[in-house]
């Protein structure tokens, strides 16, 4: 990708954020983030960031809407992270970003009382028992976060080693302009890839400001 088609990416996504930070009246938490980098030679882990890459999602998404936001955005960030995304099948890639998403409903404990996120247990297979969302209290109240948008890429070579995966989540309203799928997606790929590849096991959390810088 070009430096110039860096830029106007990178501009693009600041204004999008500008405008929808100016909401008001909503409720719009910070990205989690946490990764796994394979613990293999460094030849290995040389192959991050470069050659050839597809997606699949091996989940059957209904919404085809969301399918294609998603798509669009992961591949957008690996483009960026210096990927060739070969996405309609023209040609073989080496590597495979298996992609996982969903958004549920945070359960009130009561009317007037906090939100709490029950998304426990480990992101893949690198770190039993550490994950995201573990004992989280978000806050409840009618501004309080409503919905929790859950994005999980793992990236392997094809028919082999896992090299690395990840998993961002995010809090929202459904007042809140994140809760709009393509900013949704969009916000929640970025944050996921965000100083690739990341600390192995590491948690981090991410304000939606800092994803302008």
């Amino acid at each position: 990708m070009s430096i110039a088609a860096h830029l106007t990416r990178a501009a693009a996504f600041a204004i999008g954020a500008a405008s929808l930070s100016a909401c008001a009246g909503s409720y719009t938490g910070p990205v989690e983030v946490t990764r796994f980098v394979a613990e293999r030679p460094a030849a290995l882990g040389e192959m991050l960031g470069q050659g050839t890459i597809t997606l699949d999602f091996p989940e059957e998404m209904q919404n085809q809407t969301a399918r294609n936001a998603f798509a669009a955005a992961i591949a957008d960030e690996l483009s960026a992270l210096g990927y060739t995304v070969v996405l309609d099948g023209s040609a073989a890639a080496a590597q495979l970003a298996t992609v996982r998403t969903s958004r549920n409903p945070l359960a009130s404990e009561g009317s007037r009382g906090p939100v709490s996120v029950g998304v426990g247990g480990s992101t893949g297979s690198y770190g039993s028992g550490v994950g995201l969302g573990i004992g989280i209290n978000l806050g409840g109240g009618q501004n309080g976060p409503t919905v929790l948008t859950d994005l999980a890429v793992r990236i392997s070579l094809v028919g082999g080693e896992t090299l690395w995966e990840g998993r961002a989540q995010q809090p929202v309203s459904l007042r809140s302009p994140y809760a709009d799928v393509d900013a949704s997606a969009r916000t929640l790929a970025a944050a996921l890839f965000k100083d690739f590849p990341g600390g192995n096991g590491e948690t981090v959390s991410i304000d939606v400001d800092q994803l302008q810088e």
